[in-house]
């Protein structure tokens, strides 16, 4: 088992995925995803998130440049649901931002706060502006902030052609 930087006791180590990955993971089962995929299916990471951070992947999930179609957003929400886990408010430390990066997309500062408040040992990300702040992350001993393919986990190659649905 590993602790988390309040000491609480986590049975895996947690990430945060951005809307970006998810989209990649859930909706275009994207190669660069596969990884992390199997890495999830496997159990060895908890992917979280929070209620603002989930309400913000239902909406993107009904933009019109997407063009799905309302099966193809539930399977989404679905997969979504079974793989990230949506962490109540009381799991969530009341920790100072004070140590937080400031990103400069103010959108994206809630995947920092999350992955700090949740005690991730990752943020998965695509964004530019996020993905500048991954030194200054790691240098103050936060978290890792990476692209699903740069992020390495120790993962058997069994799973990686299989995409994540819903079981």
């Amino acid at each position: 088992m590993a602790h988390d930087t309040t000491n609480r006791v986590v049975s895996k180590p947690r990430v945060v995925l951005d809307t970006n990955v998810c989209l990649d993971l859930f909706v275009f089962r994207g190669p660069r995803c596969m990884t992390l995929s199997a890495a999830l299916q496997l159990g060895e990471y908890n992917a979280v998130t929070r209620e603002d951070c989930r309400a913000e992947w239902l909406a993107v999930l009904d933009y019109a440049q997407l063009a799905l179609d309302a099966e193809r957003r539930a399977q989404a929400r679905d997969a979504f649901d079974t793989y990230v886990t949506c962490l109540p408010q009381s799991e969530l430390s009341a920790r100072s931002e004070a140590r937080l990066p400031r990103c400069t997309d103010p959108d994206d500062q809630k995947f920092l706060e999350l992955a700090w408040e949740a005690g991730a040992v990752a943020l998965l990300t695509r964004d530019k502006a996020l993905l500048r702040l991954k030194r200054r992350a790691v240098r103050d001993g936060l978290f890792t902030i990476a692209t699903p393919e740069t992020w390495s986990v120790d993962v058997t190659t069994t799973c990686l052609s299989a995409p994540l649905t819903p079981s």
